[in-house]
């Protein structure tokens, strides 16, 4: 298999040789195929039970082909090694695809977890083998001290350990407590991933706006808006 994410990202290009398959979660992000039309094989995820008898469709691509998948604006691609042992907890959302053969399997999340992250549902991915994972941003992964907990804003929080304890919580004093998102606390032992976009309009509104000073300055002086940035 052949994956290949030119800078700046804005898809990927996969090959698949004659006996690699890969199972694609979202497939309407597929815009090219190259290759026999019976090398793609739709069909209906089986998690009725849990999504309330919802449907959602994957797409099993056999080699030889290539294709290509798009990524929504201001998105990355992570390619995630899975070990037969990995006990990572993964939002579905952020998952590409995966690599045929590997194990996959859900767990409903407590209430006050769900609501939080409006998903009922992690997915636990068992290997060998690979993730590709769509994120906002970068993916980041910080391991995780039992003694020393990791706070992460809710809607970052892309993976973490099936054991790893988790609450829902903030930190800081009363000031900064009352104006920050609501974090997951989380201690145990391995990795977390976590995308780093970031979520912050009003940071953005702030590096995007011009003093008063600059405003008139570009105005009245002549060749005001070349020379003043």
């Amino acid at each position: 298999m052949r994956i290949e994410a030119p800078a700046p990202v804005g898809h990927i290009r996969i090959a698949l040789e004659s006996a690699e398959a890969l199972q694609v979660l979202h497939p309407k992000a597929i815009v090219a195929f190259q290759g026999s039309p019976q090398l793609r094989e739709d069909k209906f995820m089986d998690l009725a039970k849990v999504y309330h008898k919802r449907k959602w469709i994957r797409a099993r691509l056999r080699g030889p082909c290539e294709f290509i998948l798009a990524l929504p604006p201001g998105c990355s691609y992570s390619m995630v090694p899975v070990e037969a042992d990995s006990n990572l907890m993964f939002d579905f959302r952020h998952v590409l695809f995966f690599t045929d053969g590997m194990g996959l399997r859900n767990k409903v999340q407590k209430i006050r977890n769900a609501w939080i992250t409006r998903e009922w549902v992690r997915m636990k991915f068992s290997g060998p083998g690979s993730l590709g994972l769509v994120t906002v941003g970068e993916l980041a992964t910080v391991q995780l001290r039992v003694d020393e907990p990791l706070f992460v804003e809710a809607g970052s929080l892309v993976a973490y350990p099936e054991d790893a304890r988790i609450e829902l919580s903030v930190y800081g004093n009363p000031l900064a407590s009352q104006h920050m998102s609501v974090q997951w606390k989380i201690t145990g032992t391995g990795p977390v991933l976590i995308q780093t976009g970031s979520t912050d309009t009003g940071l953005i509104e702030h590096l995007h706006k011009d003093g008063l000073v600059k405003r008139v300055l570009r105005e009245l002086l002549p060749f005001g808006s070349v020379y003043v940035r």
